[in-house]
């Protein structure tokens, strides 16, 4: 009972209230953003996506910690999502500064996320740990393509993202260190399809 509770407040608290960061949101000193209305426009919407995956970060270590026995990696998986906490704060204080929103659908990517989470964790562990991996993995890899289609001007967002790919390839590592196994090359690709069609709605919504 108390791990559903734990796991309702994590997501009240995700869709509904502001976040705060533990960590200074990254920066490039002494260098100044200035954007037209159309870089602006660019901006926004790739990190309203970079927001919506950070919300379903929430929503898989949260459904993960949920359904592993192992107390040491339900602690593993709950420090993990308080590190993603940053990130949410980051990305959601940025779209601010852009005069953007966060995505209208974030519960349904919340209740979605959750899912396949609670999925992976129910199939054992080493298999929900190498859940992890793919999926930081192809964050990471994400964030990078981000790095080449923000504005050139936009060194707050970059920085931003530059510090999210970072953190996400250190999870991936963190998972595989802890016992993940490789998942299966069909399995792969279904989460890549997923990915494509969230992040293409999310771009506009």
């Amino acid at each position: 009972m108390d791990a559903l509770l734990t796991a309702l407040d994590t997501a009240l608290r995700t869709l509904f209230t502001p976040h705060h960061a533990a960590q200074p949101c990254p920066t490039l000193p002494e260098r100044q953003t200035e954007l037209t209305p159309s870089e602006k426009r660019l901006a926004a919407s790739l990190m309203r996506v970079n927001h919506v995956g950070e919300v379903c970060a929430q929503a898989l270590y949260t459904a993960q910690a949920l359904a592993t026995t192992n107390p040491a990696l339900r602690a593993h998986f709950t420090r993990a999502c308080i590190e993603e906490t940053d990130h949410l704060a980051w990305t959601e204080q940025r779209l601010r500064e852009l005069g953007s929103r966060t995505s209208l659908l974030n519960p349904l990517w919340y209740a979605g996320a959750f899912g396949l989470g609670l999925l992976a964790g129910r199939l054992g562990d080493p298999i929900s740990l190498g859940f992890v991996v793919e999926t930081e993995v192809q964050v990471g890899a994400h964030l990078q393509s981000h790095l080449q289609r923000l504005p050139e001007g936009d060194h707050a967002s970059r920085a931003i993202v530059a510090q999210m790919h970072d953190d996400e390839l250190r999870h991936a590592d963190d998972a595989k260190k802890a016992g993940a196994v490789d998942l299966p090359p069909p399995v792969k690709e279904l989460m890549r399809a997923t990915a494509r069609v969230m992040t293409t709605v999310a771009h506009h919504v």
